[in-house]
C-alpha cells in the first residue's frame, strides 16, 4: 500500500498497482471515499505510463495488450473478431475518473456521457498495443462531488482510430452500492 500524498504525486502505474487499486488495496490513508476502477475483465488497461497533474488540467496516458484470447473477440463477432467501440469509450471514462481520484475527487464514479465519439478504425486480435491519450482534462470540485472534462484520443499500434471531445466524468458521494447483491441503500434506480 501507499500513502494518499504518494499516490496523488505519481507519474505512473504498473499493471499490479492498478489491481490493487480496483480492489481498494492500494491507498492506505485517504481521508474520503476513493472512485474504483472495474477490475478485470472489465478494467480496459494495462499500465498507466504518464499522469500530468495540474492545478485544473492534466493528461494521462495508459497502454492495452490486445490479446488473442481476449474475452469480446469470442462473441464480438464470431467470424469477424474486434473489440467494441464502446469499450474503448469506457476505457477513455475509466482513465479520466482515476485521473479524477488523483486531483482529489471523492465518492463513486460514474460516466457522464460525451459530446462527439468518432470511430476511424478497430481493435483486432493481431493488433499488439492500444494507448488511450486522455488530454485537455479539467478538474471542477464542489461539497461531495467532482466533475472531470477532456478530450481523448484512441490509438492501435501507433494509428488513431477513436477520437472523443467532451467526455465527462463525475464522482459523487453517497451513492455508493456496498449492500449489493442484497437490497439496501443505494440498491435501486430512483
Amino acid at each position: 500500500m501507499i500513502t494518499y500524498q504518494e499516490f496523488s504525486t505519481r507519474k505512473n502505474f504498473n499493471f499490479q498497482e492498478i489491481l490493487a487499486f480496483s480492489h481498494g488495496k492500494l491507498v492506505s490513508d485517504c481521508e474520503h471515499e476513493l472512485p474504483q476502477l472495474p477490475s478485470p475483465p472489465f478494467l480496459m488497461f494495462d499500465r498507466i505510463i504518464d499522469v500530468e497533474h495540474k492545478a485544473r488540467g492534466g493528461r494521462i496516458i495508459a497502454e492495452q495488450d490486445v490479446k488473442l484470447d481476449a474475452w469480446f473477440f469470442q462473441c464480438h463477432f464470431r467470424g469477424d473478431p474486434v473489440q467494441p467501440g464502446c469499450l474503448g469509450v469506457d476505457a477513455v471514462w475509466q482513465l479520466t475518473g482515476f485521473w479524477g481520484c488523483l486531483m482529489g475527487a471523492p465518492g463513486s464514479g460514474r460516466a457522464l456521457g460525451a459530446k462527439e465519439i468518432t470511430f476511424n478504425g478497430q481493435i483486432r486480435p493481431h493488433n499488439k498495443i492500444v494507448k488511450y491519450d486522455v488530454h485537455n482534462l479539467k478538474f471542477v470540485k464542489t461539497p461531495g462531488q467532482a466533475l472531470m472534462i477532456g478530450d481523448a484520443n484512441v490509438y492501435v499500434d501507433d494509428k488513431l482510430i477513436y477520437e472523443i471531445k467532451g467526455q465527462r466524468v463525475g464522482a459523487f458521494t453517497g451513492i455508493k452500492y456496498e449492500t449489493y447483491p442484497w437490497e439496501g441503500p443505494n440498491g435501486e434506480e430512483k
